[in-house]
């Protein structure tokens, strides 16, 4: 019989050695692969709402999402329906000055009793006023026009305010109208025309509706809009900078090699707050040296509202300040905060200091001050550097499968330009968010929506100096159609600079 050899003391440990190793490789592993999936989960969640991405990227999910969120608040039991007190309404004045006045056939019949009422006394009359547009109606004007000859021999024919010598064309008004159903109203081109059938009577077709823009984009070109608008907007204090991809079919042309830039296309705008100035620019890549090219921010001494695209970042020595966006920060922690509600607890804090800090900013200015309370200020910024500090600490060492921790490299850069995540508390004219700035890239977006892309780079630029104009001459207080006017008939509107 044979006896089986018990192991030594040696074996064992080599064993045990072994397979105290194994577990040790089994849970580094395990962590590894935690951190690559708790990744992965969340570049799948991230949307609008809790990152830079932007809405128009948003997947159908995310979309759905915020819309059963939007649905399910609750009504304070306080709020009343319709507008809000302090709300501006946008309700008819009666005028005193009518265009024309008529007074109509007297009642016949009581509206209560049904009573006939010929031949009885009158009261006071009541009133109303229908304020309406004309009918449009297609007038066609044949023009002559005087020719002179010269001593020189040149003969010189008188010029009509719009049109060609020789040519039937369209005027301005239904010019006009197909540049404002695309531009502003975002509508292909197919449809505008059917939209101007429609509404004017007039049967026109795609492709001038097409040509009117270019002709448009042309004329401001010509008459030096974009260096105008370079000129005005360098001449402000306080500038909103951002920038969005966009499709284009076909990018510039390397002067040299003959082939397209490599890159990736993108509309960037430069405006002011308050919407005076709206500018937009087509770029061929986003790179700082596009950027650079743009000649507006260059040598330029006031304070910009942006997020933390590195491309911008070439022109922070030379400013006055920056000011990162508050709405980019934001969503930025609650992409961490959804990490682990407990762990990264203090990327809710920093949520709640900034927006406590910019309703204290408000109210502050509505009493007419132009600064924070001290105290409170101190106060506020106390609790974000101490929220900041602790994202710092508990995430220093926090595994992840790829560099830092997102948690760790939010609350550095937070830590690192905290002096320009608190600008607008110290300086009341600089707005605490760049929704300005992503609010009228909007406009072009929603081009891109609709039909998908601009054909090159030539015409995203056409298009973009088009929106620019109307926008800024809008926000002089210049109607669309008359801006376009003005522009067709040679005497466009062109922005000064502030105190010009």
């Amino acid at each position: 019989m044979s006896t089986r050899r018990r192991p030594s003391y040696e074996d064992l440990a080599a064993e045990n050695s072994e397979l105290r190793s194994l577990v040790e490789r089994l849970t580094a592993r395990l962590d590894a692969v935690e951190a690559e999936l708790a990744s992965v989960k969340r570049q799948l969640g991230q949307d609008s709402s809790n990152s830079s991405t932007p809405p128009s990227k948003d997947s159908l999910a995310a979309k759905a999402k915020q819309r059963a969120d939007r649905s399910s608040r609750e009504r304070s039991p306080d709020r009343k329906p319709g507008g809000q007190p302090g709300r501006q309404g946008t309700g008819l004045t009666p005028t005193q000055d009518p265009d024309r006045r008529e007074r109509v056939t007297p009642p016949t019949q009581c509206r209560g009793c049904r009573a006939d009422l010929s031949g009885t006394a009158e009261v006071a009359d009541g009133w109303a006023q229908v304020w309406d547009v004309l009918p449009a109606v297609m007038e066609k004007v044949h023009y002559r026009l005087p020719r002179r000859r010269c001593a020189c021999g040149t003969v010189t024919t008188a010029a009509v305010p719009f049109g060609q010598t020789g040519a039937v064309s369209y005027g301005p008004n239904l010019n006009a109208a197909a540049v404002v159903l695309g531009s502003q109203g975002n509508v292909p081109v197919e449809r505008t025309a059917l939209l101007i059938h429609a509404l004017l009577g007039v049967e026109v077709s795609a492709g001038f509706v097409a040509r009117a823009g270019q002709r448009l984009a042309q004329r401001l070109e010509v008459a030096g809009f974009d260096a105008a608008m370079t000129t005005a907007l360098r001449a402000e204090d306080v500038l909103c900078g951002d920038e969005s991809p966009v499709n284009v079919l076909a990018n510039d042309l390397d002067e040299v090699t003959g082939e397209q830039v490599a890159g990736a296309p993108h509309a960037v705008t430069l405006r002011t707050p308050d919407a005076r100035l709206i500018w937009y620019a087509g770029m061929t890549s986003r790179t700082k040296a596009s950027i650079a090219d743009l000649d507006v921010l260059t040598d330029w001494h006031g304070y910009l509202v942006r997020d933390d695209y590195a491309g911008w970042h070439q022109f922070d020595p030379q400013l006055a300040g920056v000011q990162q966006c508050a709405a980019h920060i934001i969503r930025h922690c609650t992409g961490v905060l959804e990490l682990h509600p407990d762990w990264q607890k203090w990327a809710g804090t920093v949520i709640t200091v900034l927006r406590q800090t910019a309703q204290a900013v408000q109210e502050a200015r509505a009493a007419g001050a132009d600064y924070l309370d001290p105290d409170l200020l101190q106060d506020l910024r106390g609790r974000y550097d101490k929220a900041v500090k602790w994202g710092i600490t508990t995430n220093r060492h926090r595994d992840w499968h790829k560099g830092n921790h997102p948690g760790y490299a939010l609350a550095q850069r937070l830590k690192d330009k905290a002096e320009q995540v608190w600008l607008f508390a110290r300086n009341f004219t600089i707005p605490w968010t760049n929704n300005a700035a992503e609010q009228a890239l909007r406009n072009p977006k929603r081009h891109q929506v609709v039909s998908g892309y601009w054909h090159s780079t030539a015409t995203l630029r056409a298009d973009l100096r088009v929106r620019s104009y109307l926008a800024s001459a809008r926000g002089h207080g210049i109607r669309a159609v008359d801006a376009i006017h003005a522009a067709l008939s040679g005497r466009p509107w062109l922005p000064t600079p502030v105190g010009a």
